[in-house]
């Protein structure tokens, strides 16, 4: 879904761009069935059946290692989760587009698994104010304000957070609440919601590291999952296997069980190695566990709303509303036009994202239907099913996807990827991917670098 700052130095842009995600019901079918885990030559366990995992264990099955693929869910996918509750219309509670297609290693793997694509346009956008009117502000001062608290922290003797840079600006208090109404919007969109960080800990620094493809970011009208089943076929994948202990030459499931492994690597979300939930049976490096300390784990949320019909502007995939509380309810994406659809998409990232999971369903969409009603007008009409997200509850991510917090940058993950115990344990996924963190390509491709470097050894 979204990129907006890419760099250090990169300017605001005005172009929102979707959030990422920050991702099965029926693909549980594809994982073969399993046979009893088993110890072979070179027989190699990954932990985790997300696409850093799946990515792997295809291509060291391909270059004819023993893989056995275990996974805590009952699915495959991880944080790729498509929902299949609404006949005919797929809806992706997790990652939902490819960023930048050329170049990109899920396009060939879309190709591959015969998905259909659909590009979604920033220019097909609506913003709207507190009262629901229409606006195309000028946001060259609030874009000048960011930019110049960034360039200040930059020159700073060491890294604070994008919030304090903000604050530390003697121009922040001096500019017009207009220009901070539209500025506070612009990082929502640009950095909270791409990176599901919050302001107060994203680096000034480092937070927008992340590298992207070119070329337009593609929705999946027939879900994201479809990319797995290329990956999964013909795999070993045990799921419901919730992973205790992870010692040289073994790996401790929840149920006693212990699995035996010439060489193990993990693929399990920064959220779970921070929870302490895995004991290791041997200490890790110095650098490798500071980078787990370190890196945080952002939040992204969705809250699917489909209607009865189109009740909205059906020209656009992009509505943004300046509503009351700054990230509230703040960016929408419309599957009208895209896919005739009459569903919305709300996002809600980082400190909003996590107050929302405190309530329920019920609560949730009283509460995005009363924001709709102030951007369309009393009339609009209720929704008539809803899917939401709470990732931060998810026991098996804790999170959305990671981000670099302060004091945290592009060396911290190269930290975390890598061999561990002379070769015996390897990390990999998103977290541990410098160029392309949080995103699922990231996961993807530090998947494979891993493998290539296990089946090297």
């Amino acid at each position: 879904m979204q990129p907006f700052f890419r760099n250090k130095n990169a300017p605001t842009q005005r172009a929102l761009r979707p959030t990422r995600r920050a991702v099965v019901a029926g693909l549980a079918a594809l994982a073969m069935p399993a046979p009893p885990l088993y110890a072979a030559a070179r027989h190699v366990v990954v932990l985790g059946a997300g696409l850093a995992g799946l990515g792997a264990a295809r291509q060291l099955a391909d270059a004819g290692l023993q893989v056995s693929v275990i996974e805590a869910r009952n699915r495959i996918g991880g944080r790729i989760h498509t929902a299949r509750n609404w006949p005919g219309m797929p809806m992706d509670l997790g990652a939902s587009w490819i960023h930048g297609t050329q170049g990109n290693p899920l396009t060939a793997l879309a190709k591959t698994a015969g998905a259909q694509l659909h590009a979604t346009s920033y220019d097909a956008g609506l913003m709207l104010d507190g009262t629901g009117q229409e606006i195309d502000p000028d946001l060259r001062a609030a874009e000048a304000l960011i930019a110049k608290a960034l360039r200040q922290a930059e020159n700073a003797s060491r890294d604070i957070s994008v919030l304090a840079a903000l604050q530390a600006l003697p121009g922040w208090h001096r500019a017009p609440p207009a220009t901070q109404r539209l500025a506070q919007h612009l990082l929502n969109a640009t950095l909270e919601q791409e990176y599901g960080a919050p302001l107060a800990q994203l680096s000034a620094w480092y937070g927008q590291e992340a590298d992207e493809f070119d070329g337009p970011d593609m929705l999946f009208p027939g879900g994201f999952d479809q990319l797995l089943a290329p990956l999964a076929k013909g795999l070993r994948i045990h799921l419901g296997q919730t992973v205790r202990a992870i010692a040289p030459g073994r790996v401790t499931l929840e149920s006693g069980q212990t699995i035996k492994a010439d060489q193990i690597l993990c693929t399990l979300p920064l959220g779970v190695l921070q929870s302490g939930r895995i004991a290791f049976g041997a200490p890790l490096s110095a650098r490798r566990q500071a980078a787990i300390d370190g890196l945080q784990m952002g939040l992204l949320n969705k809250c699917w709303l489909r209607f009865d019909r189109v009740a909205w502007p059906e020209d656009v995939d992009w509505i943004e509303w300046l509503g009351p509380t700054p990230g509230a309810w703040a960016q929408w994406v419309s599957l009208a036009r895209a896919a005739k659809w009459p569903v919305l998409l709300g996002f809600h990232a980082a400190g909003r994202a996590r107050a929302l999971e405190d309530l329920d369903d019920t609560a949730t969409v009283a509460e995005a239907t009363h924001a709709l009603r102030q951007m369309f007008g009393s009339a609009f009409p209720a929704p008539v099913a809803a899917q939401i997200t709470r990732w931060g509850r998810d026991p098996f991510a804790m999170g959305s996807y990671s981000f670099n917090a302060v004091g945290t940058s592009g060396r911290s993950r190269a930290a975390l990827f890598g061999p561990e115990w002379d070769g015996q344990l390897w990390f990999a996924g998103e977290a541990s991917a410098p160029k392309y963190f949080g995103t699922a390509h990231g996961a993807f491709l530090s998947g494979r670098q891993a493998a290539a470097g296990l089946a090297g050894k």
